[in-house]
């Protein structure tokens, strides 16, 4: 699988992700068929694709499933910042919260702080980076934390 840009522009390395530095970003309205598609095939749950299961348990509503909402998040975070960095992957996430059930019709949006960042002993040229990711609800409610690790290309001499 490619990159769908033809073009890919660096704006971000790891040098732009420094302590402290708070991101807010993304909008994306949660849709019952997309909540319903990606159960289907993902987290078959009854909660997360009949209303009637869902009106039963503890959401109380179909919901979407909370690795929808990962995905979801994965995907604003690629369209405000990862696909023009210089990103390198992830190593992985330390800690992942669901806090606050996601509902078709819910608009999503994130925040991004960078809690530490410093340059691989092993490999000089690439940055590691640790953030909080929160996506929150369009009552501005965290529905999802996440901490974990990003590496990143420094930024080239000049």
């Amino acid at each position: 699988m490619t990159d769908a840009r033809p073009t890919r522009l660096i704006k971000h390395y790891w040098e732009d992700f420094g302590p402290g530095t708070v991101r807010e970003f993304g909008q994306m309205a949660v849709g019952r068929e997309a909540v319903l598609a990606f159960a289907g095939q993902f987290d078959p749950q009854p909660f997360h694709l009949d209303d009637e299961a869902a009106a039963g348990s503890l959401f109380g509503r179909l919901s979407a499933s909370g690795w929808h909402t990962c995905a979801m998040a994965m995907r604003m975070m690629c369209d405000d910042y990862l696909l023009d960095s210089a990103s390198l992957g992830s190593p992985g996430i330390d800690n992942l919260k669901w806090l606050k059930p996601v509902y078709p019709g819910d608009t999503l949006n994130m925040r991004l702080t960078v809690l530490e960042a410093r340059v691989m002993n092993s490999r000089p040229g690439v940055g590691l980076v640790r953030s909080r990711w929160e996506v929150l609800n369009q009552q501005h409610q965290p529905v999802l934390t996440m901490e974990g690790w990003g590496m990143f290309g420094r930024r080239p001499a000049v």
